[in-house]
C-alpha cells in the first residue's frame, strides 16, 4: 500500500489496524468503516486492491515458481514520419526508437527480467553499442524468504526515509510528493526502466534481524556518462542518456562510481526510527566549474559520505515524520512534516524543510521547490476538505527562501507558491477546477537586481464516464510575467470507446495558442504501457492522436498510437540536429505484449 501514491501514512496504518482487529475484510465496502478513508479514496482504491483468502500454509517453492511463474515479453517501437537534420547528417544511428522487455514473476516472491532500449539516432549493433542496444537493465528481486524480506541483484533502486540521503525512485514533482511524504517503509525495487540513469548496479537486501528491527544494505558499481576537463577530472555528470553523435558517444562511461550504504530501521506500533549511512567513491575527481556562482558549492573530490536519522510517529488523528542528514560537506539538511486529521472530512499538512547551501548527497531526491536538496528553506501549509459525498477541496501555500545564488538568480531570492483545486463527482460526471500562482525572482536587466517572475496556471475540465465510453473536455490557461508578458491557452477533447470487449479506442484533439515558451502548457496524453506522455505545447497549432488497444487473447495484446502536431506559426520545428524542415510532426507507436 505504501506504493499507492494517494494513500497517506495515517490511512495505511488505519487499514492495517482494521484488518488486524477484524481478521481481514469480506468486502471493500468495509473501507467506509475506517474514519480516514473518504469517498474519493474509497473509489480510487477499487482500481488498486483486491480481496482474496490468505493461505497461511503457503511457502515459497522453487519448483512452484518454475511451474507457475508468468512470462511477459513486451516489444515497443516508435516510427517518426519525418526526418531530423541529424538523421541525414550527424547521428550515428537511424531515426527509430525501439525497446525490448522480458519479465518473469511469481506472485510477490520472484521478479526477474531484462530491458534493452535505445533512443532515436543511437547506433544499434555498432560503435560502442556492439552488444546491440544502447542501454540494458538486468534485474532479479526475491521477497518473503523467511527473515530475508528482500533481495535484489542487478539493477535496482533504493528509497530510504524522506530521501535526503538516498532516493533514486521515480518522482512526479512537488504536488504529487505531498501524498507520499511520511510513508515510512524503506523500499528496494527493480530498475525495470528504459531510463539509463538514476539507478544502482550490484546487490541489495533487507533482513529482519529481530522483531520490529530491519537491516538494509546495498553495494553498487557502475559506469557513468561525464564531461571531462582538460586534466581528466569530471566537469559534469550527465543525465541526458543520449549517445547519438560522436561527441555524445565520447562522453559515454567516462567515469565509474562505487557506492555502499545501509539502514537500520526500528518500527513498533506507530513509532519508527531509522539510521542511514552512505559512502560513494569516483575513479576520477569531481571538479565542477565553481567559478559559476550557482555551482560554487557543487560536490568536489573523489570520496563522499552521508549520515541521517529518520523518525516518525503515526496516530489515528495525526502523524509526524522527518529526516535529518549531514555529510562530509559539513552542512545539515532536515525535512519534517506534520499531518493532522480534524475529522473524517478535514485534514491539514505542514511541511518544513531546511537544506544548507553547502549540503549535498549525490542520490538525494525529496520535497523541494528548487529541485535540489540544497540551498533552500521553506514552509508549506495545506488542507484537504471533503465537504460531502461529492465535493473535495485542496489548497496549499508554500514559501521557499534561497540564501545563495541559483541558476538565473545571482543573489538571495524567494518563491511563493499557491494552489487551490476543487473536484466535484456525482454519478457519471466529474467537474474539476485548479488554479496555481507562483511568484518567484530572477535576474533583471541590470546587474545585481532581481525582478518578479510570475506564473499563473488554471485548468477546468468536465468528464463523463459510462461502462462503454467516456469523454473529457478540458480548458488550460497559462500566463507568465517576466521582463515581458506571455499568455497561452489550450482547448482539448478526449474520448474513449469500448467498441468490443477486446478492443478499446481513444481519440484526442487539442488546439493551443501561447505567446512564447514561457507560457507553455503541459497535458497528459494516453500512451503505450510503461510510458509517461506529457507533451509540452507552445506557439500556435493543433494536436490530435488516435490510440488503439486490442487484447486479442489472454496471451496477446497490441497497442497502436498515431499522433500529429501541426504548427500554424512556423515552417520548421526545433533547431540544430533536431530540426525538422516542416511544420507537421507525425509519430506512429506500436507495442506488442505476449504473456505465457
Amino acid at each position: 500500500m505504501e506504493q499507492i501514491p494517494f494513500l497517506t501514512d495515517i490511512q495505511i496504518e488505519d487499514i492495517l489496524a482494521y484488518i488486524y482487529q477484524y481478521h481481514g475484510m469480506r468486502t471493500l465496502n468495509e473501507l467506509f468503516l475506517i474514519s480516514s478513508i473518504e469517498y474519493t479514496t474509497h473509489q480510487l482504491l477499487r482500481y488498486f486492491v483486491r480481496l482474496s483468502p490468505i493461505n497461511e500454509t503457503q511457502r515459497f517453492s522453487l519448483n512452484n515458481a518454475l511451474k507457475y511463474g508468468k512470462h511477459t515479453l513486451l516489444l515497443t517501437a516508435k516510427l517518426p514520419m519525418y526526418e531530423r537534420h541529424g538523421d541525414r547528417n550527424g547521428y550515428l544511428g537511424y531515426k527509430y526508437t525501439h525497446s525490448l522487455r522480458y519479465d518473469f514473476h511469481y506472485g510477490n516472491y520472484l521478479k526477474a527480467g531484462i530491458v534493452g532500449a535505445q533512443q532515436a539516432g543511437e547506433p544499434f549493433l555498432a560503435n560502442k553499442n556492439s552488444m546491440g542496444y544502447d542501454h540494458y537493465s538486468l534485474y532479479f528481486i526475491a521477497r518473503k524468504l523467511g527473515r530475508l524480506k528482500t533481495l535484489a541483484i542487478g539493477h535496482y533502486r533504493v528509497r530510504i526515509g524522506e530521501g535526503l540521503v538516498i532516493n533514486n525512485d521515480f518522482g512526479f514533482g512537488k504536488l504529487a510528493s505531498l501524498y507520499s511524504l511520511g510513508k515510512t517503509g524503506n523500499m528496494i525495487r527493480a530498475h525495470a526502466s528504459r531510463s539509463a540513469s538514476n539507478y544502482l548496479q550490484g546487490a541489495a537486501a533487507t533482513l529482519s534481524v529481530a522483531r520490529h528491527l530491519d537491516l538494509s544494505a546495498f553495494v553498487s558499481y557502475r559506469r557513468l556518462d561525464a564531461t571531462l576537463n582538460s586534466n581528466g577530472t569530471v566537469r559534469t555528470l550527465l543525465q541526458s542518456e543520449y549517445h547519438r553523435t560522436k561527441t555524445e558517444m565520447t562522453k559515454k562511461n567516462n567515469t565509474s562510481q562505487t557506492t555502499a550504504g545501509g539502514n537500520l530501521h526500528w518500527k513498533y506500533q506507530g513509532l519508527h526510527i531509522g539510521a542511514t549511512g552512505l559512502y560513494t567513491r569516483f575513479n576520477r575527481p569531481l571538479a565542477p566549474p565553481t567559478q559559476q556562482v550557482y555551482r560554487k558549492y557543487d560536490p568536489e573530490g573523489t570520496d563522499f559520505w552521508n549520515l541521517s536519522l529518520d523518525y516518525g510517529y503515526v496516530h489515528p488523528r495525526f502523524s509526524f515524520n522527518g529526516e535529518t542528514a549531514t555529510g562530509d560537506c559539513g552542512s545539515v539538511a532536515t525535512l519534517n512534516n506534520l499531518r493532522v486529521k480534524l475529522s473524517r472530512q478535514l485534514s491539514f499538512v505542514a511541511i518544513q524543510r531546511y537544506y544548507g547551501y553547502k549540503y549535498h548527497s549525490l542520490f538525494s531526491n525529496g520535497f523541494s521547490e528548487g529541485g535540489h536538496i540544497q540551498n533552500e528553506s521553506g514552509l508549506l501549509i495545506g488542507g484537504n476538505w471533503q465537504t460531502g459525498k461529492y465535493l473535495s477541496l485542496l489548497a496549499y501555500a508554500d514559501y521557499a527562501y534561497f540564501s545563495h545564488p541559483r541558476y538565473r538568480v545571482n543573489r538571495a531570492s524567494h518563491v511563493w507558491d499557491y494552489l487551490g483545486s476543487a473536484v466535484y463527482t456525482r454519478g457519471n460526471c466529474t467537474v474539476s477546477a485548479r488554479y496555481r500562482l507562483k511568484i518567484g525572482e530572477a535576474n533583471g536587466e541590470s546587474a545585481g537586481r532581481l525582478i518578479n517572475d510570475i506564473t499563473q496556471r488554471a485548468r477546468l475540465s468536465f468528464a463523463y464516464t459510462t461502462d462503454r465510453w467516456s469523454s473529457k473536455t478540458q480548458i488550460d490557461f497559462s500566463k507568465n510575467q517576466y521582463k515581458t508578458s506571455s499568455t497561452g491557452y489550450m482547448l482539448s477533447e478526449n474520448a474513449s470507446f469500448c467498441l468490443f470487449p477486446w478492443l478499446n479506442l481513444t481519440a484526442t484533439a487539442a488546439y493551443f495558442h501561447t505567446g512564447s515558451y514561457a507560457s507553455r502548457i503541459y497535458s497528459y496524453e494516453r500512451g503505450p504501457l510503461y510510458s509517461f506522455s506529457f507533451p509540452v505545447y507552445y506557439g500556435k497549432g493543433i494536436r490530435y492522436a488516435l490510440f488503439l488497444r486490442s487484447d486479442i487473447s489472454q496471451q496477446w495484446m497490441i497497442i497502436a498510437k498515431c499522433s500529429t502536431t501541426n504548427y500554424l506559426d512556423r515552417d520548421h520545428i526545433s533547431s540544430g540536429l533536431q530540426q525538422i524542415a516542416r511544420s507537421v510532426m507525425t509519430d506512429l507507436e506500436i507495442q506488442i505484449r505476449i504473456k505465457i
